[in-house]
């Protein structure tokens, strides 16, 4: 499994916030559990991949070499690649691919990533440079199509060509995603180095850019170094459950990483997607309680009555359902009109906890 060593430490927290990575399992899906008991549904081969028994790997590849490519079952099904990279067997890794394992393949009913992508946020640097010497494309496209559903498009420029990707419905991650939502800098600077897309736009559902991902973790100088290679800081959220930068940042309580974005142009009126992600960054920040972030973006005009979410509601009233009367006191003073109550959380509280 990944190791703390590779995480970066998130830039100069607030004493009141704490970095805590969930299992790797739940980042890449919250629904996926952690106790897979449906294990009828997988291959001999991939229950020894997803263990670490690589005498068992060897022993069944032995007696049956083509093994090395069944299929996942089961909704939450992994091939023997993508089970043995989640977990971070990299000697099991090296046996598959010496067997000729199929490092695109990125089917299945809820586990739509490829090896690479998959071994980019388990954080593995040994894994990453296997996948690519096997060849593991970095940045999928439609012609590679292995199991994808969803091709996307991204402008990098307003006036330049779109580009178009290959992106999985649901919860999906680009390899560069991936790393830099669990903050594995190192992994990061490579794949920049080898053309990783900066700008690959996020999964329709749940989706993030690499600095949304980045910025939402909390990984300062993971923000910095895709800023730095032209990371567009107003890229569109995912139409479902997304969240902007700024809102990322804002959710995680780093004071330090919303000035940086803010300082690169981020807007503070921009809001991210539906449901759980749906209102501005100040709405974020004042639901999480974060009262020097709060002054800050209305320092710089982040309006203190926005409604921009569906039910209307006003940063003032997520504050209140959080219990942060300081913010509410600040929000009063600062202009805020209407209702308290009435409030909810509009944010997955799963981020930046």
């Amino acid at each position: 499994m990944m190791t703390e060593t590779n995480v970066e430490a998130p830039l100069a927290a607030t004493p009141q916030h704490r970095i805590f990575l969930s299992p790797l399992d739940a980042a890449w899906d919250p629904s996926l559990p952690t106790e897979d008991n449906d294990e009828y549904c997988w291959t001999p081969l991939q229950l020894a991949a997803r263990s670490g028994d690589v005498q068992m790997v060897r022993e069944i590849l032995a007696l049956n070499s083509s093994a090395v490519n069944d299929p996942p079952r089961g909704y939450y099904g992994q091939t023997a690649l993508q089970a043995a990279c989640m977990q971070g067997h990299e000697e099991i890794v090296r046996c598959l691919l010496d067997a000729g394992a199929d490092v695109h393949f990125c089917g299945g009913n809820n586990f739509q990533r490829t090896g690479l992508q998959i071994a980019c946020g388990q954080g593995s640097e040994t894994i990453v440079q296997m996948l690519l010497a096997a060849g593991s494309e970095i940045n999928m496209s439609p012609a590679t199509n292995h199991g994808i559903r969803v091709l996307t498009q991204t402008y990098q420029t307003p006036h330049s060509a779109p580009k178009t990707f290959a992106v999985a419905r649901y919860n999906g991650r680009t390899a560069l995603q991936g790393a830099s939502e669990r903050g594995h800098r190192s992994i990061v600077k490579l794949l920049l180095e080898l053309g990783a897309e900066v700008n690959a736009p996020p999964s329709p559902i749940a989706g993030r850019t690499a600095l949304q991902a980045a910025s939402g973790g909390g990984f300062g100088a993971i923000v910095q170094l895709l800023l730095e290679h032209g990371a567009q800081v107003n890229a569109p959220s995912a139409r479902y459950k997304g969240i902007t930068a700024l809102q990322g940042a804002c959710l995680q309580g780093n004071p330090e990483i919303v000035e940086l974005l803010l300082e690169s142009g981020a807007d503070v009126g921009a809001g991210g997607g539906g449901f759980n992600g749906d209102g501005t960054a100040l709405h974020a920040a004042a639901e999480k309680g974060y009262i020097e972030i709060v002054k800050k973006l209305v320092d710089i005009g982040a309006d203190v009555n926005s409604s921009c979410n569906r039910r209307g509601q006003t940063p003032i009233q997520g504050a209140m359902s959080g219990g942060h009367e300081e913010v509410v006191k600040y929000l009063r003073d600062m202009g805020a009109v209407g209702r308290t109550g009435g409030g909810i959380f509009i944010f997955n509280h799963s981020a930046g906890q």
